[in-house]
């Protein structure tokens, strides 16, 4: 399976991504923002970081960036889309997913272990791990509360449109269990075609067990079945 990581200035989990790919057996390429073209991919991946700093809005210059009229090109085309943290906001900002993410409600950065539940696991992101299965991720954002309007609320439940809620161990999802504010305890989401996943979480940092968990690997067993 091809992947291919874009890589824009200030990004700092690109790395992380490419060897949890490469691990994972995809034949992978990073790919610099001001290309105009992109390799022949199975998987594309925007990655976390810092893209431009945050200047101006976590992903709004990103979101202008050459290569992201490829990805925009790909996706609608049924390529397989993953945006972690800093591309889950690129992601909003181009509209190929809806919503936008806020500031954390403690207006602090937040950087740890936390909980999330499997929603729906009835994707090709998703189809490796059980329904309702609890996953201990890592998140390291500043921006990562989400939110969208009722409307949009609605599609999400009514479609399945929900990846991940945050919970605490037992798989509770309520406000004590919300890190950062996210409507509904939203930790991801899937576009209406469910070839585009946006995440907080880092599934790439849960891929080794000596240096944390391997809840992460699923996701990535799920894209190569």
């Amino acid at each position: 399976m091809k992947s291919s990581v874009i890589v824009f200035p200030g990004s700092n989990c690109d790395r992380d991504i490419a060897i949890a790919l490469e691990k994972m057996q995809f034949k992978n390429q990073m790919v610099w923002h001001k290309e105009t073209k992109l390799p022949k991919s199975d998987l594309i991946v925007v990655p976390g970081g810092f893209s431009y700093g945050d200047y101006l809005r976590s992903g709004a210059i990103a979101g202008k960036s050459l290569i992201i009229n490829e990805v925009i090109k790909a996706a609608n085309e049924g390529c397989l889309i993953l945006g972690i943290c800093n591309g889950f906001q690129i992601l909003t900002e181009t509209g190929l997913l809806k919503g936008i993410l806020l500031r954390n409600k403690n207006l602090k950065f937040i950087n740890e272990d936390i909980n999330i539940k499997v929603i729906n696991n009835n994707t090709k992101f998703s189809n490796k791990y059980k329904e309702n299965q609890v996953l201990k991720i890592n998140i390291a954002h500043n921006e990562g509360s989400y939110f969208t309007n009722s409307d949009h609320m609605k599609e999400l439940k009514n479609e399945n449109l929900i990846a991940f809620k945050y919970c605490d161990k037992n798989g509770n999802i309520n406000e004590n269990s919300n890190p950062n504010g996210s409507l509904e305890n939203i930790a991801g989401i899937f576009n209406s075609k469910k070839n585009i996943l946006g995440m907080m979480p880092h599934p790439e940092r849960m891929t080794d067990k000596l240096i944390s968990n391997t809840d992460g690997v699923n996701l990535f067993s799920s894209l190569l079945k």
